[in-house]
């Protein structure tokens, strides 16, 4: 399949990889410099959104804010300026589900299908290829890219109407910020018991403390690694359009909330935002 990929960031670039393996791949990123490591190994850059349309049969976005999916579809040089019939437009950046619903109708009235497609797994899954793709927007475009899917996830799951797939990405990100506020508290605690850290990950990960979060992040702290597999800054955007969805429906997520104060802390006071969400700690370390 001939695919256009806009963004190479840390997920983007291990996505890419995995689907040059059987697809050929056009890319966009604002900073051409960062897309150089995947045009060497064979991508074809182009300058625009729009100018990525021609030529290519699916286009995948995955960049950093909701302003930022906006302008890669609606801008002056965006995907919707092109003809875009007959293609898939699939936006896999954590956004809001009213905009996913505005890609969708635009891409109807264009005569395109589109999907809402957000990814949990980080880095480590991106790189590997066992993400899990939550998709919402037209089922048809889901059963079409099931391959395309199955080369960078491990579990791809279609949840209904557009706004849907972001829903359920908000729901794994409600689940994590409780993860990671725990697996920070716990450290905190241990540390200040005075017990050794690798052991009490050890035990841990045998009983029923067990966790994704843990499991990945844990010893990046215990080895000073605080480079991004998913940015801070990026995830409090996530809790943020969380808590905003919650509100639309009239519920109270307190640890939400809480988790939410503690990552403005690290991201806006203490201006860690391009630190990973491990670095939570450095609140008490």
């Amino acid at each position: 399949m001939k695919i256009g990929f806009i963004g190479t960031g840390v997920m983007d670039t291990g996505i890419i990889r995995n689907l040059f393996k059987d697809n050929e791949i056009s890319i966009y990123t604002r900073t051409k410099s960062k897309a150089e490591p995947l045009i060497k190994e064979g991508a074809h850059w182009v300058e625009s959104p729009m100018e990525l349309v021609d030529g290519v049969e699916t286009i995948i976005s995955m960049v950093g804010y909701p302003q930022d999916v906006e302008e890669v579809y609606f801008g002056d040089n965006g995907i919707f300026q092109a003809n875009v019939k007959n293609k898939i437009l699939v936006d896999m950046t954590t956004s809001t589900p009213t905009l996913a619903k505005r890609i969708g109708e635009e891409a109807h009235r264009n005569d395109a299908l589109a999907l809402d497609a957000p990814v949990s797994g980080g880095d480590i899954g991106a790189k590997n290829g066992t993400l899990t793709v939550m998709a919402g927007g037209d089922q048809e475009a889901f059963e079409q890219l099931t391959d395309v899917f199955d080369q960078i996830s491990q579990r791809k799951h279609f949840f209904g109407g557009f706004g849907t797939g972001q829903h359920a990405k908000m729901a794994n990100q409600i689940m994590i910020a409780g993860t990671m506020t725990g697996l920070t508290e716990m450290l905190v605690y241990a540390k200040a018991a005075n017990l050794n850290l690798p052991d009490v990950l050890a035990t841990l990960q045998s009983g029923g403390a067990d966790n994704w979060s843990m499991d990945t992040y844990v010893p990046r702290i215990l080895a000073g690694d605080y480079t991004p597999g998913f940015f801070a800054k990026h995830f409090l955007k996530d809790l943020r359009i969380a808590l905003d969805e919650a509100k639309k429906m009239n519920l109270d997520l307190p640890a939400t909330k809480l988790a939410t104060q503690l990552y403005e802390e690290l991201v806006e006071t203490k201006k860690l935002g391009n630190d990973g969400t491990q670095a939570l700690v450095k609140l008490w370390w």
